[in-house]
């Protein structure tokens, strides 16, 4: 998907930029800051609807985590973190948008080691639509097969976060993207059916939810959100090791995650899918639970 013009580094607004609230064009790091020569960073993915950041919290906590998993702490508690990316959607006059928080080493050193680095955070927040386009979304987006795997959790801190992670999805995202395709669907280090290029992935079938064990890709909290929603619906959830041989038994499929929200798929490779029944009342049912709970009047 093209990104939006204008370019990032040139709008208006403010982003959160350690501690303070400085001009969106003015949030800069220097071209030998260890995170872009060594993808010491971290980073999350939130959105907020009607004015509250669904699932803030669990984020935060997700991004201090990930921070430890790249052997450094962040300088802000939770509730600081909390507050800077609330700080930085009032700043944008937002209600609806896209929070980007991220934390990375800077450049008082450069080399493999970097203990002396400073740590900094920013949070940017912008209004950000559906991840895929509109149309194609409702009826179900084509998914390719990615060449790249993701790795072995012996290799790197699968549970992280991180920026370096997403190098070999780039990759797969402009693989697909060039064979007419909105997404890629990964296989893990095994052989295994693991996520697509940036969301979890769900199949269905007789009525059942199936999805891969998290034990190598990140366990999303958009993932986490959607596994609930299904047990409160009555649907059996099957977290299990999927082969790729087996997508073609699946009648449904979707993937999710903060950007993607829930997104009917229609077809990975030569299989296809036709969005149905629980594909579309999970969809609904996440679109009601991210909107801000009314508290009745005493």
């Amino acid at each position: 998907m093209a990104d939006p013009a204008p370019p990032y580094h040139d709008r208006d607004g403010y982003i959160w930029f350690d501690g303070e609230l400085v001009p969106w064009r003015d949030a800069k790091i220097h071209v030998l800051t260890h995170a872009l020569h060594y993808a010491s960073a971290v980073f999350e993915g939130e959105r907020m609807y009607g004015g509250e950041i669904f699932k803030l919290r669990p984020h935060t906590e997700r991004l201090i985590a990930s921070a430890a998993m790249l052997d450094f702490e962040i300088p802000y508690s939770a509730d600081q973190i909390d507050a800077a990316c609330i700080a930085a959607c009032k700043a944008n006059n937002l209600t609806d948008g896209y929070i980007r928080p991220i934390a990375w080493r800077g450049s008082e050193q450069l080399g493999v080691s970097a203990q002396a680095a400073k740590i900094h955070l920013a949070v940017a927040a912008w209004n950000w639509g559906s991840y895929f386009d509109k149309n194609e979304r409702l009826r179900g987006i084509r998914v390719g097969l990615a060449q790249y795997r993701r790795p072995d959790p012996a290799t790197i801190p699968s549970k992280a976060k991180a920026t370096g992670l997403y190098m070999i999805c780039t990759i797969e995202k402009h693989r697909a993207e060039r064979a007419g395709y909105a997404d890629a669907m990964m296989l893990d280090y095994r052989g295994h059916v693991a996520e697509c290029t940036g969301a979890n992935i769900f199949f269905v079938k007789d009525g059942e939810l199936h999805t891969p064990t998290p034990d190598c890709f990140l366990n999303g909290i958009t993932r986490q959100t959607v596994i609930e929603l299904a047990k409160r619906r009555g649907i059996k959830v099957v977290e299990r090791t999927i082969m790729p041989e087996e997508v073609a038994t699946f009648s449904e499929c979707f993937i999710v995650g903060t950007a993607a929200e829930v997104t009917p798929v229609r077809e990975i490779g030569p299989d296809t899918f036709k969005p149905g029944a629980v594909t579309e009342t999970l969809l609904n049912d996440y679109m009601a639970e991210v909107q801000p709970k009314k508290v009745a009047a005493e």
